[in-house]
């Protein structure tokens, strides 16, 4: 929840025209909040929004999910036995699968920690 008033209602149609589609000079006035407070609110939700970001990253999710099934894997081939392998033509298939699945795993984690997402602001600076 915000910390800021509801602002009051309005009646009547707000018309901006002759002002570039800029807000009315005193809006803030008639709004209830000041430009301090907008702004302040906007720089919150920016950073909660950045956070989110990084936070739910698909690259961390994929990253983090390969990591632990290839340790999983990879520990079912170090303990296989004879008997497993053979019936794998003489290939240790859980081990050189856990192997791939862990390299996967750091790939996307290095890719990660290599290139982080920018803040919006940031990108879009860096777009113009």
């Amino acid at each position: 929840m915000s910390d800021f008033p509801e602002p009051p209602e309005h009646s009547g149609r707000h018309d901006d025209a002759g002002h570039g589609g800029r807000e009315h000079p005193d809006h803030a006035a008639r709004s209830g909040y000041s430009e301090r407070d907008v702004q302040r609110e906007v720089t919150e939700l920016e950073g909660r929004s950045t956070t989110a970001a990084r936070l739910f990253d698909i690259r961390r999710i994929i990253g983090g999910l390969f990591v632990v099934y290839g340790v999983i894997v990879t520990l079912a081939g170090i303990t296989a036995s004879d008997a497993e392998i053979d019936k794998a033509e003489g290939i240790n298939i859980n081990l050189w699968t856990g192997l791939g699945m862990l390299a996967l795993g750091v790939f996307f984690l290095a890719w990660l920690w290599l290139r982080p997402i920018r803040p919006a602001e940031h990108a879009e600076r860096m777009e113009q």
